[in-house]
């Protein structure tokens, strides 16, 4: 059986939609991964356009809010940012939930180019760290 991930973060627009879409895609005969925020926005175009160079497709994604997964269990809950992680709800008692922060691709300003570069890094760090979290963890 699949273990349950949950990625929380505060609008669930970058980098909860790029782990959620990185461990179905890597881990996904393991880990059924889920993605929400503590507000819902959209999902951003650029964090499709970074999985989607890597052969990872979000399209079909949309920003939740954790009320959608208020009756559900997980093994994991991940946050990703300070906010969700001082905010995440006590609901999810019982699981192991723990912190792996990343920069905010979205909060960075410059050129096209070097906002889509600081999206990749921030894609590569996220699929570098949480599979060797959840690849430990599994063992």
């Amino acid at each position: 059986m699949k273990k349950k991930v949950l990625f929380l973060c505060t609008h669930n627009s970058c980098r909860s939609q790029m782990a959620e879409g990185i461990v179905n895609a890597d881990l996904g005969e393991r880990f059924q991964a889920f993605s929400a925020g503590t507000v819902a926005t959209s999902v951003n175009p650029l964090a499709r356009e970074v999985l989607a160079e890597i052969g990872i497709d979000i399209s079909g994604h949309s920003s939740k809010t954790l009320d959608q997964f208020a009756d559900q269990s997980f093994d994991y809950v991940i946050t990703l940012c300070g906010s969700a992680n001082e905010q995440c709800p006590l609901f999810f008692g019982g699981v192991k939930r723990v912190h792996l922060g990343f920069d905010d691709p979205s909060q960075l300003i410059g050129s096209p180019e070097a906002v889509r570069a600081d999206f990749r890094r921030v894609r590569d760090e996220i699929r570098t760290v949480i599979t060797a979290y959840l690849n430990g963890e599994a063992r």
